[in-house]
């Protein structure tokens, strides 16, 4: 930071992104981003840190971004859930380009992708 007006920058911007994980009502999007030790280490916040500049970039106030614990599956972290339409989505080895093509693909035009999602299996 080299001037007061930086930190407010930087400030306004952190919070357009905290605003984007609130709760979610009945016509929104929750993704939830795995982020227990296991999740961070396999790259989950550079994963969660996309998906919050996508949603503010697109100023989509629909959706419900937030962190949330282990989901139990550590050998396939970073892991993303997606609650759309009454369904769930796991999106498994995720990195921020996936992520991006995730919250385009998915999110705002409705297209699941189908290679990352975890196998039926």
């Amino acid at each position: 930071m080299k001037s007061l007006e930086e930190l407010r920058a930087l400030r306004e911007k952190m919070k357009s992104q905290t605003d984007n994980r609130g709760v979610a009502g009945a016509d929104e999007t929750v993704i939830k981003v795995g982020m227990a030790t296991c999740g961070i280490a396999a790259g989950a916040r550079p994963v969660l840190d996309a998906l919050l500049e996508e949603a503010d970039k697109r100023h989509l106030h629909n959706v419900s971004i937030s962190q949330t614990g282990c989901i139990g599956m550590c050998r396939l972290e970073p892991i993303v859930e997606i609650f759309k339409d009454g369904q769930k989505f796991t999106y498994v080895h995720m990195t921020a380009e996936k992520a991006r093509k995730v919250m385009n693909d998915h999110v705002v035009n409705g297209n699941p992708c189908k290679e990352y999602l975890i196998s039926e299996n």
